[in-house]
């Protein structure tokens, strides 16, 4: 929105710079407000009802209302038959004009009826409302810039798009470095630019005559207060019910008028997702694997044989370092925000994989975050019990000096004194690292999520695991994988984070999930009934990336260019002398946080040289 006028030519540009994300189809929009300009662009990857019918931006019979929309509704086949008893007459089979008559008969009401992954921006003519939303675990990202000065409103779905607009100040957040070298993403509602935000998981925003508020349809916290009232303590009864919601979501995700298939590695919820997948299909489910050359990091051979006992129509792709390089070019044009997981560059490459084949991949995220399934839980369960020791050896200056020096998780234990954020452990580690690689200017502040203190358990673990489900779990897992799988226009689609599988888990007992430090414990134990536990018993090697070596060798000469002191100087962001210490650092020790936080500054500078230089 705008007090200029939207040129057409305007609207197309910035859209297009996600043609990745729906080559199938165009379309802008664009109308006179009382306070300006509205425009609307989309781009669409057609998955249900592929003919023009289901063309964004898309308005209702009467005008009123006008909607563009990313993601998925699972449930509107359910919601269209409730809004036909009602009377609305549709013209198409998708779920794009089910989301605008839904809005119109119960306003913001409606979000809270979806069960799906879904950005979703609504125009109402006569209000002169914007109304922009986001699904209840951030699966779809949505960002928006605000200049209140002048009434500019922009939102998309990448940052990209907004970048374009000829009003926006490409202004870097000074605190945004902190808390990017810290988590190695930037945490909602913040971004790498000033006025530019992160709609949070579970939220609507209405935008009229340059006000904003915000209003939160699904708060996680709350809901899981009331799962307190309803716990399930028959252990077979609470399995049941998850297989029973988990089969039913699966079967919602297979829905679509394109190829479907799933990710398959050789871990649990990937196995899980896909067991179920076939046993909903009446065909072999089509499955994709990435193998590595490297026997360390490889689970290709596991996978392959839950494939063959399943059933499944699998295709692997082994893959070198080589592969995995070449990826690095296309990092920064795909994730347009400072993003340093390595694992997006196996991601991409199994996307590629499905994509040349299906358009629609389940996958199984979520798992960990909701079953407890990381080892970081096993050390907040750790810092917990000792958690006493911790607090009487830091109020003994000797033996809490000797103990410091023994190591930094040591450090952490020991510091882990506030209250308001016990489970975020090892970041005081970081970031007293990360500070020394940054100019006045740029301090570490904010580099842990104020969130956690609204979460009053006892259980840290818990806490923990919500705290996850907020933050990392949109903000790094699903931007991971959204930008990874968009890159190839294939859609991703996570069962796991059906929100009912959520609400589920929390009326399960806590020991269900986290049983004698066996992590996952009944989804493993559901994972079971449909594949050999065998089959599932060798430990879990993830999508591995050389980063030491790469570092060492293979970026060195990048690594020098980026850290000379007078490119540095240029920049302004970077202590030259703090990032020439983490070079020498990260060359003589294996210390995993000397060359995480090196990868870090690594992508930060080519995503400078993308879009900043």
């Amino acid at each position: 929105m705008s007090r200029n006028k939207l040129e057409d030519e305007l609207l197309i540009n910035m859209r297009d710079t996600m043609y990745h994300r729906g080559p199938n189809d165009a379309g802008i929009w664009q109308s006179v407000t009382g306070d300006g300009f509205v425009g609307l662009a989309h781009r669409r990857l057609s998955i249900f009802d592929l003919s023009e019918l289901g063309h964004q931006p898309m308005l209702s019979e009467d005008g009123q209302f006008s909607v563009v929309f990313n993601g998925e509704i699972y449930n509107f086949k359910e919601l269209r038959s409730d809004l036909q008893q009602k009377g609305y007459i549709f013209k198409s089979e998708c779920d794009t004009e089910v989301i605008l008559y839904a809005y119109q008969e119960w306003g913001t009401d409606a979000f809270s009826r979806f069960n799906g992954m879904f950005s979703i921006a609504l125009w109402d003519k006569v209000s002169e409302e914007l109304v922009i939303s986001r699904d209840r675990l951030g699966v779809k990202p949505l960002y928006y810039y605000w200049n209140r000065s002048n009434s500019d409103f922009v939102f998309a779905s990448e940052l990209k798009p907004i970048m374009k607009y000829p009003g926006f100040i490409k202004e870097i957040d000074n605190s945004a470095l902190g808390n990017y070298l810290c988590n190695k993403y930037i945490a909602s509602p913040g971004t790498i630019f000033k006025d530019t935000y992160k709609l949070q998981p579970g939220c609507f925003a209405i935008y009229k005559h340059n006000e904003l508020v915000i209003h939160k349809y699904w708060d996680i916290d709350k809901v899981k207060n009331k799962a307190a009232n309803s716990i399930i303590t028959d252990y077979d009864k609470a399995k049941k019910e998850i297989d029973d919601i988990l089969t039913d979501a699966v079967a919602k995700r297979m829905v679509a008028d394109v190829p479907v298939g799933t990710f398959l590695s050789s871990g649990i919820d990937s196995t899980l997702i896909t067991a179920i997948a076939q046993k909903c299909s009446k065909t072999p489910v089509r499955t994709f694997t990435i193998g590595f050359d490297d026997k360390e990091r490889n689970e290709a051979d596991r996978a392959c044989e839950i494939a063959r006992y399943l059933g499944t129509d699998h295709t692997e792709l082994y893959i070198g370092e080589k592969e995995i390089y070449d990826m690095l070019d296309d990092i920064s044009r795909y994730y347009d925000e400072p993003f340093s997981d390595s694992s997006q560059l196996p991601t991409m490459l199994v996307s590629k994989l499905a994509a040349d084949n299906v358009t629609v991949a389940l996958s199984g995220d979520g798992g960990d975050e909701i079953f407890c399934g990381y080892k970081l839980y096993d050390l907040v369960y750790t810092a917990q019990r000792f958690d006493a020791i911790g607090n009487i050896v830091s109020h003994i200056p000797g033996l809490r000096d000797g103990l410091r020096r023994i190591s930094p998780e040591m450090r952490a234990f020991i510091d882990n004194r506030n209250e308001e954020t016990k489970t975020q452990l090892f970041l005081d580690v970081f970031a007293s690292e990360a500070d020394k690689l940054l100019t006045k200017d740029y301090k570490v502040i904010n580099y842990k999520n104020s969130f956690e203190q609204q979460l009053r358990y006892r259980n840290w673990q818990e806490r923990r695991m919500i705290l996850d489900m907020m933050t990392y779990l949109p903000d790094e897992v699903m931007a991971k994988t959204d930008r990874a799988s968009m890159k190839y226009s294939l859609e991703v689609r996570s069962p796991l984070l059906d929100y009912r599988v959520i609400e589920k888990s929390f009326e399960i007992p806590h020991n269900y999930k986290y049983h004698f430090f066996d992590k996952k414990h009944i989804l493993k134990d559901l994972a079971y009934d449909y594949v050999p536990k065998e089959m599932l018993a060798g430990p879990k090697k993830g999508f591995g990336v050389p980063l030491k070596k790469w570092l060492r060798n293979t970026l060195k000469e990048e690594i020098n260019k980026y850290s000379d002191a007078s490119y540095l100087a240029a920049q302004g962001i970077f202590d030259a002398s703090g990032i020439k210490r983490l070079v020498l650092l990260q060359e003589q020790s294996d210390y995993v946080l000397y060359s995480s936080l090196l990868w870090s500054f690594y992508m930060f500078q080519r995503w400078w040289e993308e879009y900043m230089k």
